[in-house]
């Protein structure tokens, strides 16, 4: 019977969370304008005791920007030119870790 009941939970979860994830792509269709997501992080490295992080333009055919975001430091924004990869430096080994890499409109 416990098998039962878990397995009965984890189906409703499971249907919840497709729910949520296909209520997206309806809202966007719905004349929701979202910045396309060009820019792409490849990997995030320390190098002579400054922290960057490799990004590229996975949109062949436009500039992308980004900004990059730290905790309880300016954001980092630049541009990224079409199929680019590039190194952005962001701070030093001292500041945190960058959280993640925002695309935004140019």
């Amino acid at each position: 019977m416990r098998r039962f009941l878990a397995a009965v939970i984890a189906a409703a979860a499971l249907s919840g969370a497709l729910g949520i994830a296909s209520a997206e792509p309806a809202a966007a269709a719905s004349g929701h304008h979202r910045t396309p997501q060009c820019v792409k992080v490849v990997k995030y490295f320390t190098k002579k005791h400054k922290r960057y992080v490799r990004l590229t333009n996975l949109c062949g055919k436009r500039t992308a920007c980004y900004t990059v975001v730290v905790p309880t430091r300016p954001d980092t924004r630049g541009r990224l030119k079409k199929g680019a990869t590039k190194n952005v430096r962001y701070g030093t080994d001292r500041d945190p870790r960058a959280l993640y890499v925002k695309n935004r409109p140019c």
